[in-house]
């Protein structure tokens, strides 16, 4: 669950950012539906790679 505390705020934050970047250089020639698609999917990829980045359990001992 700790890792999910970070995950999702960096997804959303990508999506926001996204959204935005597509909207001012690509607003006339790609519709809302696929900027959306694209900005979901980049928040997604994130997501993904943030939860396996950040470590899940501090108390594991290390071996």
């Amino acid at each position: 669950m700790k890792r999910l505390k970070i995950v999702i705020p960096i997804s959303i934050i990508v999506f926001i950012f996204a959204i935005r970047i597509l909207d001012q250089n690509y607003g006339e020639d790609i519709s809302i539906g696929i900027r959306t698609l694209i900005a979901l999917g980049g928040a997604l990829f994130s997501g993904v790679i943030s939860y396996f980045l950040f470590p899940g359990n501090q108390n594991q001992k290390q071996h």
